[in-house]
């Protein structure tokens, strides 16, 4: 078996020392030094071992977490096998991403007879990873395309909406308006309650609280509370944000559900509290069966998967039920034209501006702003590379969320002048739909890049590669159908409607 042999510091392992040297030592003059510690963090000080004592260590501990090979998505604990036995000795225990990840850390048998400086630690994982001088240029090319394309959306809405708004608004006869023509032709059913209502409000519900938690975690990232030195601190953070925002999720779902008319609040809360978490969670299990059968040590333990139930139904689902109750007792959402009695009739529409040929190109640009980024991350995954550009990662995620925005506003207006009013499904299909092109590129980097054998492992990929691909349509969903609203809510209100 072809492995590869990582090797750990502690979780609490020098990664501040650089800052307390800067803070504390750095500094010329006289004057004393004073310093602050990051919530949760505390630098560890290390001198020579003749002046050795309590507040300061002489011998850096590595430790071990697992065995990975390129031909398996399958890790296995170091001591699986009959080589490189660690040594006894106390065992770190694990916080919940690692645990999710796989890795079980272990006293290793290694000494520290090397003289690294602080800022070339990490030289050796980095000269590991091939071409990242790319990765740079790659990154600032693609941020720079994305950002030439949503200004030219930006710019062609502006122009057009103003055009539109402003002659609308100077029709004053009814002879002028007998002649309108396009979007303003919906105003009266263009809030008309969409089919399936219960289901797109449960979606919403579980995007805003991916969305939310998403950019909490990559802002704490960017920051450096989930350095890469930290491992499994970024899961662990995910999963807890995740589980404490199950009030929004509430809120979100039943405050849209109730604008769409809809009186069943139970069946409304309890979908939003298990249908997509129960999806993710089934498809999790199945594939920890499979982990556990092939002995890795990627399988959750009993206890483990007991206690992420448990912050599931003690936490996450009365904090939904909690949104929920705010959600559904505040009024109505007001909406500012009325919605006619009688539905209107959809023309006949072009290719172009039937439902699937917009979803299908809504999702290109933004899946083009992505797909550089997607790459280093799956290899992060599969390839066990690190990954530590979280400050780029961030931007791409503000452009993420901008692009999907802009896309989906743009191919909802053409709609609307093509007097096609079913916009709340289109929107978040069209947004949601770079999920596809994301699941495609997986397919791809699947047979491509990765070397992986047997059908545990192909099993396994795939699995997981489907609960990430349900994340980010969720994701990627919300935040199209909430652009498009503020949209429609925004044209709609400053048009004169008779």
């Amino acid at each position: 078996m072809s492995a590869r042999q990582r090797v750990s510091s502690p979780p609490r392992g020098p990664r501040w020392l650089l800052l307390s040297l800067l803070l504390l030592g750095a500094a010329p003059g006289p004057r004393p030094g004073s310093a602050f510690y990051l919530p949760g963090l505390a630098p560890v000080n290390f001198c020579e071992k003749d002046k050795k004592s309590d507040e300061c260590k002489a011998e850096i501990e590595l430790f071990v977490n697992r065995l990975d090979s390129v031909e398996s998505v399958l890790p296995y604990e170091y001591t699986a096998f009959d080589f490189c036995q660690a040594s006894e000795g106390k065992r770190p225990s694990e916080n919940l991403g690692q645990v999710l990840f796989g890795e079980r850390i272990e006293p290793s048998p290694y000494k520290e007879d090397k003289n690294i400086r602080w800022a070339s630690r990490w030289d050796y994982i980095l000269e590991s990873m091939p071409h990242t001088h790319i990765q740079w240029f790659s990154i600032m090319n693609s941020l720079v395309i994305v950002l030439f394309l949503s200004g030219m959306v930006a710019m062609i809405m502006l122009r057009t909406l103003h055009k539109d708004i402003a002659r609308y608004n100077q029709m004053d006869s009814t002879e002028d308006a007998q002649e309108e023509f396009g979007w303003k032709l919906v105003h009266g059913d263009i809030f008309r309650p969409p089919r399936k209502g219960m289901l797109l409000s449960v979606f919403l519900g579980s995007g805003t609280q991916i969305l939310i938690m998403t950019f909490v975690t990559l802002f704490f990232a960017c920051l450096g509370f989930l350095s890469p030195a930290n491992r499994g601190a970024l899961m662990t953070c995910a999963v807890v944000l995740w589980v404490l925002l199950g009030t929004p999720a509430g809120y979100v779902a039943a405050r849209f559900y109730k604008s769409f008319g809809g009186e069943k609040w139970k069946t409304n809360v309890l979908l939003t509290s298990f249908l997509c978490p129960g999806i993710v969670f089934a498809d999790f299990f199945i594939m920890n069966l499979i982990l556990w059968g092939e002995g890795s040590s990627a399988a959750i333990p009993f206890g483990t998967l007991v206690a992420i139930l448990a912050l599931w139904f003690c936490i996450s689902v009365p904090l939904t039920f909690i949104g929920a109750y705010f959600g559904f007792k505040k009024n109505a959402i007001e909406h500012p034209v009325r919605t006619n009695q009688i539905p209107r009739q959809i023309p006949e529409q072009s290719f172009y501006t039937k439902p699937l040929p917009g979803i299908i190109m809504g999702g290109i640009l933004p899946f083009g702003c992505i797909f550089i980024q997607l790459f280093f991350i799956l290899n992060s995954i599969w390839s066990h590379q690190m990954y530590y550009m979280f400050g780029f990662l961030f931007l791409v995620f503000i452009i993420l969320v901008i692009t999907c925005s802009e896309a989906t506003i743009l191919l909802c207006y053409f709609h609307l002048c093509a007097e096609d009013y079913h916009w709340q499904w289109r929107s978040f299909l069209t947004s949601g739909f770079t999920a596809v092109y994301f699941l495609i590129y997986a397919i791809h980097y699947f047979f491509s890049k990765l070397q992986i054998t047997g059908t545990a492992s192909t099993i396994l990929y795939f699995g997981y590669t489907m609960i990430m691909v349900l994340i980010f349509f969720l994701f990627t969903g919300t935040i199209g159908f909430f652009a498009c609203f503020w949209f429609v809510t925004k044209i709609y209100s400053v048009v004169k409607v008779d």
